[in-house]
């Protein structure tokens, strides 16, 4: 069984995931030291927040969980935890991991922040395509900018503004969007995810 832990850092929502990350039939724990949460299989960093408080709760061992990610460490990042994964954001000061170049930026759109559902639009290179996941569920006024647009294996849009819905570093897997909330689809693709990064 494989032993995720979910790190704490104040964001909402701990509860639905660490349901969805049962139902995938791992093992779930929730910490609320970084270097702690290192020492499972996966870290899970949840969704929910702000960078700049999420950030701050990261500064004492940014540098070691940058390290551990780099290295290899299994990494799932959900909504706020995709946007901890680049080097910073326009919400405000701090420092993410800086595990994909980059930074996060507004979403570009007259309505802010995107609530609600949205489609996804797969990449050829994505192997998580199969798990069905086209649609899914969204609260975000924030998205990603990678420098390097080949770390993307999906796409999505709010009204004219395209942004990365999944990237791939690695051993690591971020997603803009919740899966926990996307109903059978993303929880299929929480398994898939788990399955990808630890194999």
């Amino acid at each position: 069984m494989i032993r995720a832990t979910i790190f704490d850092y104040g964001a909402g929502n701990l509860h639905s995931l660490s349901k969805a990350l049962t139902h995938a039939e791992a093992l779930v724990s929730i910490e609320s030291d970084p270097l702690a949460a290192l020492e499972s299989d996966v870290l899970v960093l949840p969704g929910v927040g702000n960078f700049v408080s999420a950030a701050a709760r990261l500064a004492s061992a940014t540098v070691t969980m940058r390290d551990a990610i780099i290295g290899g460490h299994p990494t799932l990042g959900i909504c706020l935890g995709m946007q901890l994964l680049f080097e910073s954001s326009e919400e405000g000061p701090g420092r993410g991991l800086g595990v994909v170049p980059g930074s996060v930026r507004r979403l570009e759109a007259a309505r802010v922040p995107q609530i609600g559902w949205n489609s996804i639009e797969h990449t050829a290179e994505s192997p998580l395509a199969q798990c069905g996941l086209d649609v899914a569920y969204y609260a975000n006024s924030f998205v990603c900018r990678p420098s390097d647009e080949s770390s993307v294996i999906a796409w999505s849009a709010h009204e004219s503004d395209r942004f990365p819905a999944v990237v791939r570093f690695r051993r690591t897997i971020g997603v803009q969007f919740h899966p926990e909330k996307s109903s059978t689809a993303g929880l299929r693709f929480i398994a898939g995810a788990l399955a990808e990064i630890t194999a």
